[in-house]
């Protein structure tokens, strides 16, 4: 499972989501596979199969991230978890 996770009113929410997007349509996986949420998260917060890509945050706070994903990072996490 890949979700997106994100605050309310996030500015990079979207980049976070359309990131994912390209990094499926790299390794030829369906979008359909990814499942937005909106709510109470360290946003964006990226995970595959319940883990984070970027590791933990560095503390549970809601609101934007510091850190954020690299293409990299969702490939990598991508690529071990996709059959």
């Amino acid at each position: 499972m890949i979700e997106v996770l994100y605050a309310e009113g996030c500015p990079h929410a979207a980049g976070a989501l359309a990131l994912v997007r390209r990094c499926l349509e790299k390794l030829g996986s369906p979008p359909a596979q990814l499942i937005e949420r909106e709510g109470d998260y360290p946003s964006p917060t990226v995970r595959v199969d319940g883990r984070d890509v970027m590791g933990p945050p560095p503390a549970w706070e809601r609101g934007c991230r510091l850190d954020l994903p690299t293409e990299e990072q969702v490939l990598r996490a991508l690529a071990e978890a996709l059959p």
